[in-house]
């Protein structure tokens, strides 16, 4: 049965109690009015008539139409005879009224006998009347029980409806909600129990239908993420680098051995600890947290080596923090759901680059005596007393002079490269004035600058404060970048050296207006041993510069870097602290 069906026949229930209110309240109240209706018509009509035929015979002596009126009257009463001996008296009356019209004289014993006689028909009459008031008056008795029986089961029968009939409607939508919020709840174990054959049963039906449905599908998820979890775990055990999980709380959630060993803990020891409380205890854990936020950048990496005493000898340790974040369902913006600490074993990397270090720099100051031999002998060729050259001859001498200063800038940046790995940078910190920096760097720049035709264009010098700075690696970096404009530069250019303050830094830049630098280089130029192409599609330089600008910058406190949108050419920068 449907619900339209149901609904309907509940408004035909109603309408029948109404029926029934209403039927019962008509049939009794026309009980009552055909009970007052006879009273009125059968024995109050014969009252009045027996009342003007006693009448009549008080005034016959006096009124001369009292017989007419006698006989109207008694006429009437033979007309409404209703009662049992009614009729009897009635022609009693007649026949002595008859007789005393044809004796046309007062008989005094007919008249007594009329009297007699009407008296009769009155109290016939009004015994009649008691009666059938008697009769009215249960008639309206039992109207009013039997109306206030039906109303009242009426009534209970309204108010249970009234009272059940609603729930019936609103409790499986109560149901429904309250399984669809399990749902969302990711509770797909819930069911609807109501049972019916209407359009509820069918949602019911459909409802667990489709909760089981999900119900299969989760655990199917779950099991293959508890498999693909169990993977991943024994990845993190078997890896080689020391691996620390930290949930959003940071409670340590796993470790793995090379993390553990590192430590100096066992992994049941730790697992669901606190991790700063762990640390009181622990100096690497403690190095390690000192720095965990929710907003750093995915994949956080110290440049700072961790030295860390593992099987028997001293090793070096990169460590890598990387934020986890996810998107629960229904949401848009990530929240961080813990960090994932990264040690990784970079010793024989950093014993091959010690190893390297000593080469170069033992290799760098062993060719610098050769160098400097060979540019002696070469000025001692220019000098005539030792004799004149011929124009080959000193074109010859002319090469091998620029082979050996090349040489001897090469081997330059090789012993800078060196002292920057080995971190030992010699500063000599002071105040520098940013115009005498310019001004020397471009003089030992014009040379160059002459042969290609370039020429500087210097503004913003004026009314500079003092910087904080060693002099001579400030103007190596100003001059390494002002060689890499010139050498990018087309012939007949300008490279323009500007230099303002920001902030509590004074910052230079050296723009040219070569063929600049592609955006997949642009990254890359200050790693070592990078050469972005040149127009010719040909690298020039050692691809060291840059890298060794950037590390005498930053060992003197400042910053340096590469202008976005600058077109066309190129345009660097570095920042150094105000005096």
């Amino acid at each position: 049965m449907t619900i339209k069906l149901k609904i309907a026949l509940a408004l035909v229930f109603l309408f029948a109690v109404l029926l029934l209110l209403g039927g019962s309240g008509i049939y009794y109240l026309n009980q009552l009015s055909d009970d007052t209706r006879a009273i009125l018509k059968d024995n109050y009509t014969s009252l009045q008539f027996v009342g003007r035929m006693q009448k009549a015979l008080l005034t016959r002596n006096t009124d001369p139409n009292a017989l007419e009126t006698f006989e109207t009257a008694l006429r009437q009463q033979e007309a409404n005879l209703t009662e049992e001996g009614e009729k009897d008296l009635t022609d009693a009356v007649r026949l002595d009224f008859d007789r005393l019209k044809s004796e046309n004289r007062s008989d005094s014993l007919t008249l007594a006998r009329i009297q007699q006689n009407l008296l009769q028909l009155s109290d016939i009459n009004q015994q009649a009347m008691f009666r059938k008031n008697d009769v009215a008056e249960r008639t309206a008795k039992d109207a009013l029980i039997w109306l206030a029986v039906t109303g009242t089961v009426c009534f209970l029968i309204l108010f249970s409806f009234i009272i059940n009939f609603p729930g019936y409607i609103a409790n499986p939508l109560r149901e429904l909600t309250r399984g669809i919020q399990e749902v969302a709840s990711r509770n797909f174990e819930e069911r609807l129990h109501f049972r019916s054959n209407d359009e509820f049963g069918e949602l019911a039906r459909a409802f667990n239908s489709m909760a089981h449905k999900l119900d299969e599908y989760e655990h199917t998820k779950l099991a293959d993420v508890l498999f693909e979890k169990k993977r991943i775990d024994t990845l993190i055990q078997l890896m080689d680098n020391g691996i620390i999980g930290l949930d959003e709380k940071k409670n340590i959630r796993f470790v793995n051995p090379v993390a553990c060993r590192l430590l100096g803990v066992d992994e049941a020891e730790v697992v669901g600890q606190y991790a700063p409380d762990v640390a009181l205890t622990n100096d690497l854990l403690r190095t390690l947290i000192q720095h965990l936020t929710e907003t750093a950048p995915e994949a956080d990496v110290d440049r700072k080596l961790l030295k860390i005493y593992d099987e028997g000898k001293e090793s070096y340790f990169n460590r890598q923090t990387h934020v986890v974040t996810l998107t629960r369902t229904g949401e848009e913006k990530p929240v961080a759901a813990g960090w994932v600490i990264v040690l990784e074993n970079i010793t024989a990397y950093q014993e091959r680059d010690l190893a390297k270090t000593n080469f170069i720099a033992t290799v760098s100051h062993e060719l610098k005596t050769p160098i400097a031999a060979i540019k002696m002998s070469l000025k001692l060729l220019d000098d005539e007393r030792v004799g004149a050259l011929n124009e080959e001859q000193k074109e010859l001498v002319n090469h091998v002079r620029n082979d050996a200063d090349r040489l001897l800038n090469i081997t330059g940046e090789l012993l800078n490269l060196a002292q920057v790995e080995s971190g030992q940078i010699q500063l000599t910190i002071k105040a520098v004035n940013p115009v005498d920096l310019v001004h020397y760097a471009t003089k030992a720049m014009e040379v160059a600058a002459n042969q290609r035709h370039v020429r500087f264009e210097i503004s913003g010098l004026a009314g500079l404060p003092a910087i904080k700075a060693d002099p001579d690696k400030a103007t190596w970096v100003l001059v390494n970048l002002l060689s890499n404009a010139i050498r990018h530069s087309p012939e007949e250019n300008v490279v323009r050296i500007s230099a303002r303050p920001v902030g509590q830094q004074v910052e230079f830049t050296v723009r040219d207006f070569g063929p600049g630098l592609r955006p997949e280089h642009r990254p890359r130029v200050f790693d070592r041993y990078f050469r972005a192409p040149g127009p010719n599609g040909q690298a020039g330089g050692t691809g060291l510069g840059l890298a060794i600008s950037k590390e005498f910058i930053q060992s003197m406190g400042g910053e340096i870097g590469l202008k976005d949108d600058v077109e066309p050419g190129a345009a660097f920068y570095f920042r150094l602290a105000i005096a």
